[in-house]
């Protein structure tokens, strides 16, 4: 068996990793960087994101940012330990500590180190900018690194080796080592065997959108009907979640679901999504409609909409467009697919080519039609648009589907990443399940628990890179255990 000794190890080689390794080496400690894919394909999500981030400019958060990860539905949590988020620090007893609800502490962490962050990462290299998203309506401001996520992975793996961080890829870690003090290491295996790799211990290694039995443990059958967003989600399989629950590591975030993103099942690109829906009609496949695509901003909205789609038959739906919805300006931005839509010159023609029934798709496109009001169409702001009696309605942009031929594009739900995760301290320490931090173990990125009902968008690598930065910090500057 191989050995190596680190003041700090990190698994997982994402946003989260590079910047605690970065972070770690920085401070002067000697680092490690475990991650189980080849170098060429690390990484795992953030490879193939755009990384748009939830930001007003470089130097504050969005507004609202706060507000609304804190305020995500958490369910129905006992209010008598919910209500010591109020009191001091150190009066909180340990059940709230270690309770399954957001920690507002680790929240406004967020929003006061974000800033600081990306200043950090610009001194390493990185150029962020206000860049085209592809929503044609939103809720919020964003900024993204210029080049995406793979410019993340080049630049701040570029300073990582600079600093000295030694890389392990191909390396799986399995499980944490231990001693009487806290975690100590872990056991990992490399492609010469297994490997003892000493230090304190970050973990970064992302959910596990890419583990098909755990998928079915937490989503039951909707693990059937999804599949990661990217090709580096199918990496993530969730054995730092499980290491860390083995040595007694409390949970939080939802794990029933998911970051939800609509793509185009037939396509193998990274993120094949379409957000044009609500410009046209969702029908399912027996052709009838069966929610409302338009009740507010596409980018507030997707993800539920999407969860919709997933719960139709075989976790299908199609959006049907005619020649006024694709002259909807830029609405090319809003789908990312790379495959041809399905074209029928009638509606009728349309749903043979679709596979759904004629007659059916033809009455639901009749009663829509006749459903849809005279007034002024604005695709670029909730317009107030809406379908009068039919149910279910359209809120907004509610225009007849007259003027073929007319489109079709395929659509099921892609799994960004998991919700359920570890809970995590504003100090990015890993929580147990009596409220303690557990000595020498940190965690940061999408492995942490922090989402419930809904995606705050544009947080995951945010908050992937402040706390990779606080751990690997942290990490740095405590004694070896022993």
């Amino acid at each position: 068996m191989t050995v190596h000794e680190y003041d700090v190890v990190v698994v997982g080689a994402g946003v989260a990793g590079l910047s605690a390794a970065c972070a770690a080496a920085e401070s002067g400690a000697r680092v490690a960087v475990v991650d189980r894919a080849p170098e060429a394909e690390s990484g795992g999500n953030t490879r193939y994101t755009e990384a748009f981030l939830r930001m007003g400019s470089l130097d504050e958060v969005a507004d609202g940012l706060e507000d609304t990860v804190v305020d995500d539905f958490m369910g129905h949590p006992d209010p008598s330990v919910v209500n010591e988020a109020a009191l001091a620090h150190d009066r909180r007893s340990a059940l709230y500590r270690a309770h399954h609800v957001v920690d507002p502490d680790y929240v406004a962490e967020l929003a006061a180190r974000a800033p600081e962050t990306l200043a950090w990462m610009v001194g390493h290299g990185m150029r962020f900018d206000a860049l085209p998203t592809p929503f044609l309506t939103t809720s919020t401001t964003r900024m993204a690194p210029v080049g995406g996520g793979l410019a993340i992975l080049e630049t701040m793996g570029k300073a990582a080796r600079g600093l000295g961080v030694e890389f392990h890829f191909e390396t799986t870690a399995r499980s944490l080592l231990t001693s009487a003090d806290g975690v100590v290491g872990v056991l990992a295996k490399g492609p010469g065997g297994a490997v003892r790799l000493y230090g304190r211990v970050v973990l970064a290694s992302g959910g596990y959108q890419g583990n098909n039995e755990l998928m079915a443990r937490y989503h039951g059958d909707r693990a059937m009907t999804t599949r990661p967003v990217a090709r580096g989600g199918n990496f993530n399989k969730g054995e730092g979640l499980e290491m860390a629950l083995a040595v007694g590591a409390a949970t939080a975030g939802n794990f029933s679901l998911f970051h939800a993103e609509p793509v185009d099942p037939r396509s193998g690109e990274p993120e094949a999504a379409i957000f044009c829906f609500p410009y046209g009609i969702l029908v399912n496949t027996d052709g009838n409609r069966f929610v409302d695509e338009a009740r507010g901003p596409i980018d507030a909205w997707y993800e539920r909409t999407t969860r919709d789609i997933q719960a139709q038959t075989r976790g299908m739906g199609w959006v049907v467009l005619d020649q006024g919805s694709l002259r909807v300006p830029n609405i090319g931005s809003g789908i990312r697919t790379d495959q041809p839509p399905v074209r029928g010159a009638t509606i009728a023609e349309l749903a043979v080519r679709m596979g759904v029934p004629a007659a059916a798709l033809e009455a639901t496109v009749e009663a829509y039609n006749a459903a849809c009001p005279e007034g002024h169409f604005d695709p670029l702001v909730p317009d107030g648009l809406a379908t009068r009696g039919l149910v279910p309605a359209k809120s907004n942009w509610a225009q007849p589907l007259v003027e073929g031929p007319f489109v079709a594009y395929p659509i099921m739900a892609a799994n960004v990443f998991t919700f359920g995760g570890l809970k995590t301290t504003a100090a990015a320490e890993v929580v147990d399940r009596d409220g303690s931090a557990i000595p020498g173990l940190w965690a940061a990125g999408e492995m942490t628990g922090l989402y419930y009902s809904n995606y705050t968008g544009s947080t995951s690598v945010l908050r992937g890179a402040v706390f990779g930065r606080i751990a690997g910090a942290a990490a740095a500057r405590v004694g070896v255990p022993t």
